[in-house]
């Protein structure tokens, strides 16, 4: 399956290529002002952030969403797919745009990477507005505390919601055949189950499907999942959790929808130790795992009144 007809979904934003840190990114953009770098989460790609393209543009902002990458249209290299490379990507993207610093709305796995460019990059973040996301130790901490249920996890979805994922990922070539068999029918069940009650519906549901079944995406985008996991014991591991340690003086926005089932909000809760600029937490009512695309008016509503105001400390 070609990725450019799956990705370039037509809409008011501009579909370009960038490089940065050694690969070439996929971006949708939309507007001019001040960058705002949109990043996704698994399973999905740009396209979840086709609302806040808008909405940001409206109120004066550049807003970029790009494929992470091993996802979409971005490069999709045999290794990478370690969170320090991908706040690596994050940095040099921004570069690349011509900025020297920006806002990152960062979801789920972007939200990870938003957590990672905030302490290895300090100096390219503006803002930090993360997403359905616990903080990488917090994060970390969790998944180890999770049974490893490989095959309920796959198998039955609603098993699923009520796990720390990444751990159902390690196992070799099985979870990949099970994300694009049956045209992809998992990515639908793993978004339904993650989310409340009425998302997604049929035909969102299968543009990620589509995205999932891009050669070789199932596999680039679990071995995120692997990664975090494998690595906590090793010297790559132990020296990225000691510089999460790092204290993070921008501003961070952290937004968690109330009926989240993959990661509890109470799970996310208390990132605000790990932050010594102004934190401010808010829960999206009525939302599961992806909020901005559940429940749209209230999280931009909560995205757009954070930057604007100048002293974001509520």
């Amino acid at each position: 399956m070609s990725a450019e007809p799956v990705i370039q979904i037509n809409g008011p934003w501009t579909h370009r290529s960038v490089t940065a840190n050694g690969a070439r990114f996929h971006v949708a953009s939309m507007g001019e002002g001040p960058l705002v770098l949109l990043l996704h989460g698994f399973p999905e790609f740009w396209w979840t952030w086709r609302q806040q393209l808008v909405t940001l543009s409206e109120a004066g902002y550049r807003a970029v969403a790009v494929d992470l990458r091993g996802y979409g249209g971005s490069d999709k290299p045999p290794r990478g797919y370690d969170l320090i490379t991908a706040a690596a990507d994050a940095a040099g993207l921004i570069r690349a745009l011509g900025e020297a610093n920006a806002t990152i709305v960062g979801h789920d796995w972007g939200g990870l990477t938003a957590w990672t460019l905030a302490a290895y990059f300090p100096k390219a973040v503006h803002r930090l507005a993360i997403v359905s996301m616990a903080h990488p130790l917090r994060m970390r901490a969790r998944v180890l505390s999770s049974p490893f249920t490989i095959s309920r996890t796959l198998n039955e979805p609603d098993q699923a919601k009520r796990r720390g994922y990444p751990l159902a990922f390690q196992l070799p070539m099985y979870p990949e055949r099970q994300l694009v068999r049956d045209g992809g029918a998992l990515v639908g069940e793993i978004l339904s189950s993650w989310s409340a009650p009425g998302w997604p519906d049929d035909d969102t549901a299968r543009v990620y499907q589509r995205a999932m079944r891009i050669p070789p995406v199932a596999h680039t985008s679990l071995e995120y999942h692997r990664w975090f996991v494998r690595s906590t014991f090793r010297p790559d591991g132990l020296r990225y959790a000691r510089q999460l340690r790092t204290p993070i003086a921008a501003p961070v926005l952290h937004l968690h929808g109330s009926a989240d089932p993959c990661i509890p909000a109470q799970a996310a809760r208390g990132a605000g130790r790990y932050v010594e600029g102004p934190y401010r937490w808010k829960v999206i009512e009525g939302a599961g795992h992806f909020p901005h695309e559940e429940r749209p008016r209230a999280f931009d509503a909560e995205l757009l009144g954070w930057l604007a105001d100048p002293e974001p400390d509520r």
